[in-house]
């Protein structure tokens, strides 16, 4: 009798799983902002440039040991970063939008889990410099709805945005106020 009765509470947990894990949205948007006081080009080169990210991105930070191989052009799109980390996994990024108003990249993740999702900066001019938006976004696969039922992406990821985007703020930053008056490109 106790087997029969545990047998039901097991069945009605899974079901009731099941359609937890079928309810949860079907993609993922994490999303986080900042004021550069700095042009949008000086932002730009530091987003445009994979080689530039280690002055700012927060998994650089995270993974000192952090493999990393460059493919493409230097800059812009076609760009390409590969990485391969003991506590940020294997993956690689191509840029394949490339202005000082958006930048978009293809993030691919192969350890220690598959995804594909997409990375955008959005700048708009704003006052002394520009307001700077940070996105990821992609598709929900079922492992990602399983585990959206104890720990959002926004929650696992968010503050490394916040982390990121105020890093690029202090470099960005810094090189405005660096550079010989009137030598900086203005945006277009």
């Amino acid at each position: 009798m106790i087997w029969k009765a545990l047998g039901g509470i097991v069945l009605v947990v899974f079901i009731a799983l099941a359609i937890g894990i079928a309810t949860r949205p079907d993609t993922f948007r994490v999303e986080r902002k900042t004021h550069i006081a700095a042009p949008a080009t000086v932002v730009f080169a530091h987003i445009n440039d994979f080689h530039e990210w280690a002055k700012w991105s927060p998994w650089e930070k995270i993974d000192t040991d952090l493999n990393k191989t460059y493919a493409g052009p230097p800059s812009g799109v076609g760009a390409i970063y590969s990485w391969s980390g003991k506590k940020t996994g294997d993956g690689t990024m191509t840029l394949k939008e490339s202005t000082p108003n958006r930048t978009a990249i293809d993030l691919e993740f192969t350890k220690p889990m598959e995804a594909k999702n997409l990375a955008e900066f959005t700048s708009v001019p704003a006052g002394d410099g520009v307001d700077l938006t940070w996105t990821m976004s992609g598709a929900n696969t079922t492992m990602g709805k399983a585990f959206s039922l104890v720990m959002s992406m926004d929650k696992m990821i968010g503050n490394d945005f916040e982390k990121g985007l105020a890093d690029l703020k202090s470099v960005s930053e810094a090189d405005a106020k660096a550079a010989p008056a009137g030598s900086l490109p203005a945006a277009k």
